[in-house]
């Protein structure tokens, strides 16, 4: 690599580092008190994860489904539709909202009966309102997940009722709800402490059972869950200072102990984040990295600069750490393209440790030596002030 290059570097990241002052010496930082059998703390803007306990472990999800439920409903497009309760959606067991065969009622008012007080009867309306049938839905939830790289959940329930190999993982619960929060109809519905919603047969009081709402400065969600199965679990969220993170509980453990268990688990994993982690820019787009060579050109070089804005939450002995490793050729080969993809920058805290990449592309383009080329050249440099005399004699 050559070495102006690497001046240029190193001076990006003496730039990052210095951008907020460092101790001397990094504390060692104490992983949170989580009782959970899976655990996630994921950055809601990035998607990193900040900090895991068996993250990615297979494990029953109970009512944290619902996420999903919701999300999709929402982009099914059909809020106003109304919806007619079947026999299958009305004799679902507790928690209910307690809707009969035949009541009516629009989609966007049963998600405020899903998402507040979970009720099981409203998930399997809404799922056959927009799937045509709970099978189907649950299809388009699991194609959704594995959009989104949830790719180790398997939703048999658009409710979260145990049930086979219905299951999920804490990593893939927070990417799910990651994408969720980024809808504000879900956001507004979620946040809601208490609604009133009617149908063509009576009027229903949902009371939001989330406390972490009332108990957690500037929490915005999510959803609480429960299975023989699963256990207490819960997904949270919580936004500070313009820093949103997702934390999730699976398995905080049962009966009145784990009950309990998933706020303690849930507020001790957000805590530990807000503690930890602020948001540092590694590199800004369009920085000027270097000048390029281009080989079998008419003797040109091409700029090439940063391509993206890359704002990642660092922890102190992060910001102490990180460096650069720059992928980048000697000399580019004709032609190139403005815009192509030359290099890229791999942001590491060690050797095995990626935090990011950012790709290194071509600020102008190139074109190659060739008898195409050059026959073009040849003629734009005789023929075009040949027309300028021209014009010049008839004027």
């Amino acid at each position: 690599m050559p070495m102006k290059l690497l001046k240029k570097i190193a001076l990006l990241m003496i730039f990052i580092i210095a951008a907020a002052p460092i101790s001397a010496e990094a504390e060692e930082i104490q992983a949170p008190d989580v009782k959970a059998l899976g655990a996630v703390l994921m950055d809601e803007k990035s998607g990193r994860v900040l900090w895991e306990k068996n993250g990615y472990e297979p494990l029953a999800n109970a009512s944290t489904t619902k996420i999903m439920t919701c999300i999709l409903a929402i982009e099914s497009g059909k809020l106003d539709e109304t919806v007619t309760a079947s026999k299958n959606a009305a004799v679902q067991p507790k928690t209910r909202m307690g809707l009969s065969e035949g009541e009516q009622l629009k989609l966007k008012d049963l998600l405020y009966a899903l998402m507040l007080q979970s009720s099981n009867d409203a998930a399997v309306a809404i799922a056959e309102h927009v799937g045509g049938s709970v099978e189907a839905f649950c299809d388009m939830m699991d194609s959704k997940a594995k959009e989104l790289g949830a790719v180790d959940t398997d939703f048999e329930t658009p409710n979260g009722l145990d049930s086979g190999e219905h299951h999920s993982t804490a990593y893939d619960m927070a990417l799910i709800a990651c994408y969720a929060l980024k809808n504000d109809e879900f956001k507004e519905i979620i946040n809601t402490r208490q609604a009133e919603i009617k149908s063509d047969r009576c009027t229903y009081t949902i009371i939001n059972k989330n406390r972490l709402l009332n108990e957690y400065d500037g929490a915005i969600g999510v959803k609480t869950g429960f299975t023989g199965k699963a256990g207490n679990c819960f997904v949270g969220a919580a936004q500070r200072d313009g820093m949103t993170l997702v934390s999730v509980v699976l398995g905080s453990g049962w009966g009145s102990v784990g009950k309990e268990r998933k706020w303690r688990d849930t507020k001790n994993i957000l805590n530990y984040g807000f503690d930890n982690y602020k948001y540092y820019d590694i590199c800004m787009e369009g920085d000027f990295i270097d000048s390029l060579p281009v080989n079998n050109s008419y003797g040109r070089s091409v700029k090439v600069n940063t391509a993206e804005t890359i704002n990642l939450p660092l922890n102190q002995a992060e910001r102490e750490s990180l460096y650069v490793d720059v992928k980048l050729p000697e000399m580019l080969e004709a032609p190139v393209m403005q815009g192509e993809e030359v290099g890229r920058l791999v942001f590491k805290t060690d050797a095995e440790t990626v935090l990011a990449e950012c790709p290194i592309i071509a600020e102008n383009g190139v074109n190659k030596k060739d008898v195409k080329t050059t026959a073009k050249m040849l003629i734009k440099y005789w023929i075009n002030p040949l027309k300028s005399d021209i014009l010049k004699y008839n004027a």
